[in-house]
């Protein structure tokens, strides 16, 4: 390494720091180059290069000598076989402290990449509560390996960009470093997506040409009025970078144009008062926009930003962008948290970002202890960092980013496909709670599912993600047309079993003439068209055997309803249960087949079943399977005199009974007597005889009847 080089560098430090803290810089130096003597970068140069480019950028942020030292040996014992305490000896613990800190970050065996990048973070928190200049000499490091990614494969240049965008850039935000942020991203954009890159930096070329000239004058305007006021202020045009204007385009649809035609300006000041005056004066001069004006120096943002800002109306109906603050401020903005040591001032306005900056590693520390794993913790710091997403974790610790407003049966579909598709209910924060239950970031969820569960269709009133609306858009499209021709190839044979037949016993000749004659591709289509109510088995079945064996095959009426069909309860969406008659197993049954809906089951002494009777094509008779297992809905109304307790009463004798009570309301109609409604789930008739024997043993109970009908 040549001398002059560091000559150069010392000259530079020289300006900002005393000549003994030059002096131990310089020493710094010396020690890491003896220390990598023989080692070389990817690139081919000599490794001293890297710590000396990281001691650089902190520098021109004007960090102090401790942190200067740390970037010059922040490699000694990550790649050396130098020890900490060595590094105490001759440079001071703070020193050796830093190097610890920021050398931790990197060497650390994970099983994965991305326990890995969490890992890594969880151990950065931890060294920046200790001392948040570790995590600035961190982002130096990373923003010269991102300055020298070219010598490294497409891939790795990928995955070190993405980590960055991820991770270092909204850091480097979260702390107020504009510029660094700013170059981070740029330089992530490039190594991402270098064709878009190249494209828009062209334009923005072009552009700059183009617009050169108004620049110019806008800025001069501004510097004139502001002088002819009697305020010095410096006037500053403001250039869009790469990443800003693709994130725009993309996220705000927005033609690069449309983007370019904004004019940024920002004008520095010396005081306060100074700045509210200049926001005066520009006021005066063009027109500003309403509702665009915000002032961040009176509520300064979460990372100490202050500035006001105005959009203006400028010739020709130009946008004009304004930023108005002072040089303290500007230093803030550019250098965030760093500029603590570039003003140490007293004034409550910088104060004001290194105190929040603490706070957040403050909390940072907090979110550390709780964490269950380095993922969970690099998660939590992402809900701050950013705040649009919800970030919830599975059982296991792994995370899951969401947007905003996302519910359980999102989480279950993120998760997996099928554990989306077979969920039955949930745990949050190890609480059962509906499926539907919006979710907080930081939540740990769990999906509870069971073999043989469907999605349902009322899910899709309330999920929030694409994926989910989807997949059980999907599921069910399929799910319906299997079940419509599953019930399609049961009536069917149903029909047929009149004529002592069914669809196997058919000829293919006779089903191919049919399914011709209908314009029908096949079989399953024909099915799904009865099973879903739009034609009648019994017209389909006769269309079949008349194909097969003529004209005259046809069966007497009482033949053909002396068959009937057993209904399991399983049968899915095809097969739905009248609400107003709300049939159970032992009830005597019939079907309705309604056009579109498929089956819709009734009992036969339900009063709207009476107009259907006289359209025998349109009905069947039902039995229940005998090995029928599910439950059913119905409702019992029940007269008592009223008392204390009596709703728990109720609710306890059908627990007891092994019922399920899904609704209660209670009706007074007197001061002495009250009318209950009671909507309960049980298996069948004799199920429900012994709910309303139990509940006939309550003395207050006067009548209990269950009702058809009712809705």
């Amino acid at each position: 390494m040549p001398t002059n080089t560091l000559d150069k560098f010392a000259e530079s430090l020289s300006s900002y720091l005393e000549p003994e803290q030059v002096n131990q810089v310089c020493r710094a130096y010396y020690y890491a180059e003896q220390a990598h003597e023989g080692q070389y970068r990817r690139s081919g140069d000599p490794y001293i290069i890297h710590p000396l480019a990281v001691a650089r950028i902190l520098s021109d942020m004007h960090m102090d000598h401790q942190s200067l030292m740390a970037a010059m040996l922040h490699d000694v014992i990550e790649d050396t076989l130098v020890p900490k305490e060595a590094l105490a000896q001759q440079f001071g613990e703070t020193v050796s402290e830093l190097v610890d800190g920021v050398s931790k970050l990197t060497h650390i065996k994970f099983e994965s990449q991305a326990e890995k990048q969490a890992g890594n973070f969880q151990k950065m928190a931890m060294a920046m509560a200790k001392d948040i200049r570790v995590i600035l000499v961190k982002l130096a490091d990373r923003l010269h390996n991102m300055r020298t990614l070219d010598s490294l494969k497409p891939e790795k240049k990928r995955r070190i960009a993405r980590e960055t965008l991820d991770i270092y850039a909204p850091i480097a935000n979260r702390l107020g470093i504009s510029n660094m942020r700013i170059e981070l991203e740029d330089l992530c954009f490039r190594a991402m997506y270098p064709m878009r890159a190249n494209l828009i930096q062209k334009a923005v070329k072009a552009a700059r040409g183009n617009r050169s000239e108004l620049v110019e004058k806008i800025s001069a305007t501004l510097s004139k009025r502001l002088e002819e006021e009697g305020l010095k202020a410096g006037v500053i045009g403001r250039e869009k970078h790469l990443y800003s204007i693709y994130r725009k385009m993309k996220e705000q649809k927005k033609s690069f144009k449309h983007i370019m035609d904004v004019y940024g300006f920002r004008i520095v000041v010396d005081s306060v008062d100074s700045c509210y005056r200049a926001l005066g004066i520009v006021h005066n001069l063009y027109k500003p926009v309403p509702g665009r004006f915000k002032d961040y120096i009176a509520i300064p943002k979460g990372n100490g930003y202050q500035s006001l800002h105005t959009v203006l109306v400028g010739m020709g109906g130009v946008q004009i962008e304004i930023q108005i603050r002072t040089e303290e401020m500007d230093a803030m903005a550019q250098n965030g948290i760093a500029a603590h040591w570039l003003y140490k001032s007293d004034d409550d306005g910088m104060s004001f970002g290194s105190h929040k900056t603490r706070q957040w590693v403050q909390s940072l520390l907090e979110l550390q202890k709780r964490a269950g794993n380095p993922e969970e913790f690099v998660e939590n710091v992402k809900i701050d960092l950013f705040p649009d997403e919800v970030y919830v974790f599975t059982p296991k610790g792994r995370i899951l980013d969401l947007p905003k407003e996302s519910t359980v049966v999102d989480f279950a579909y993120a998760v997996h496909t099928d554990i989306g598709n077979s969920c039955v209910g949930c745990r949050v924060d190890q609480r059962l709670a509906p499926l539907s239950t919006k979710l907080s970031s930081g939540q740990q969820v769990e999906i509870i599912t069971a073999p043989g569960a469907k999605p349902n269709p009322a899910w899709l009133n309330f999920v929030t993600t694409g994926k989910a609306r989807t997949n059980i858009r999907h599921y069910l499209k399929n799910q319906r047309k299997d079940e419509s021709a599953l019930l399609g190839r049961r009536l069917l044979d149903q029909a047929l079993s009149a004529f002592n037949r069914n669809l196997d016993s058919i000829s293919p000749a006779a089903v191919d003439n049919v399914l011709r004659t209908l314009e029908i591709a096949d079989i399953n289509l024909l099915l799904e068209d009865v099973g879903i109510g739009n034609r009648m088995a019994y017209v389909v079945a006769r269309r079949l055997l008349q194909a097969e064996q003529g004209e005259d095959a046809a069966a007497p009426q009482e033949e053909r309803q002396q068959s009937s069909l057993a209904i399991s309860g399983t049968e899915g969406l095809v097969i739905s249960y009248a609400k107003c008659c709300s049939p159970i197993p032992g009830d005597d049954i019939i079907g309705y087949i309604s056009s579109g809906r498929g089956l819709v089951v009734h009992t036969s002494t339900c009063k709207n079943m009476a107009e259907y009777l006289e359209k025998p094509d349109k009905f069947l008779h039902l039995t229940w399977d005998k090995n029928i297992k599910e439950d059913f809905a119905i409702t019992l109304r029940v007269w008592v005199e009223n008392g204390r307790g009596l709703v728990a009463q109720l609710a306890s004798a059908v627990t007891e009974a092994d019922g399920n009570l899904q609704q209660i309301t209670v009706d007074d109609k007197d001061a002495k007597l009250s009318v209950v409604n009671m909507r309960i789930s049980v298996n069948g008739r004799k199920h429900l005889a012994r709910v309303m024997k139990r509940i006939r043993l309550i003395k207050a109970v006067n009548r209990i009847v269950r009702l058809k009908n009712s809705g």
